[in-house]
């Protein structure tokens, strides 16, 4: 019966591609908590290929993705090449891809998101109590908690980022800086070249607040990792990130195990 409706081409589309794309559509939403829109695109031709388990490239193009509850991406996008499928999958309505693949991806997330991010249980966990020695040791060995940070994206991949502090014997303490974002091993968001900016702390707290910038830094370059925006069987993996205007691009590419939810 497959072959025989593959065989039969609609006006636009080949029966077979239609079938494959609801499938995988309706698996991938599945994956996020909350989606705008999201469009699969699985292109064959001939359409018999199908039957051999064989398509020539598997697209993804998400808007609004709320990832684990809290992570938003304003637009995630992945492509493959080939993909060998597995045929008995195929007949039961499944797809179970026969080996691992590679896909070109792109996740934008906006300033405004970002910021949204930091207050997410998952990320303020690793902001409360810090013990690093670079902080403690202007505590008096007290453990440190940050809390209303923002993030303001600028040109030429740098961020201004501000946050708030208390001290055993000083309350509300303010820290902010500007840096240069950038991605270490594929996986990590880092920021280098850090350069403190006094122009919004008064005087009498500035020498502190300089001195507690460089373990806030530590604490932010030991936390924002990009498995988190990692999916059922998808891996994302970045070259290169760009700052365009309020929206962070990350560039680079997917390891794909297994096809979601699958």
């Amino acid at each position: 019966m497959l072959s025989g409706l593959l065989g039969s081409k609609s006006p636009s589309k080949d029966f077979g591609e239609n079938m494959l794309n609801s499938v995988a559509r309706q698996a991938i939403q599945q994956l996020f908590t909350r989606s705008e829109s999201v469009e699969v695109s699985i292109r064959c031709s001939p359409s018999s290929k199908i039957l051999q388990g064989v398509v020539d490239s598997f697209q993804m193009k998400g808007r609004g993705l709320i990832i684990r509850k809290m992570f938003e991406a304003a637009e995630m996008e992945f492509e493959t090449d080939a993909v060998s499928l597995d045929i008995s999958g195929l007949m039961g309505g499944k797809i179970r891809m026969k080996q691992a693949t590679h896909a070109i991806a792109t996740v934008t997330m906006t300033e405004s998101g970002i910021n949204r991010a930091f207050k997410a249980d998952l990320v303020e966990k690793h902001l409360q109590n810090v013990e690093s020695e670079a902080i403690t040791d202007l505590s008096g060995g007290e453990p440190v908690s940050f809390r209303d940070i923002h993030i303001v994206l600028q040109p030429n991949r740098r961020v201004k980022i501000s946050t708030m502090t208390d001290l055993p014997n000083r309350q509300d303490v303010p820290i902010c800086l500007s840096a240069e974002i950038s991605v270490e091993r594929r996986r990590r968001v880092v920021f280098t070249d850090t350069q403190f900016d006094p122009s919004e702390i008064s005087e009498d707290v500035c020498w502190l607040s300089e001195a507690l910038m460089p373990g806030f830094v530590e604490v932010l370059n030991n936390m924002v990792d990009l498995e988190r925006f990692d999916l059922d069987g998808v891996s994302l993996r970045v070259n290169r990130l760009e700052i365009e205007g309020k929206q962070l691009l990350f560039n680079g590419y997917a390891e794909i195990e297994h096809f979601p939810g699958m």
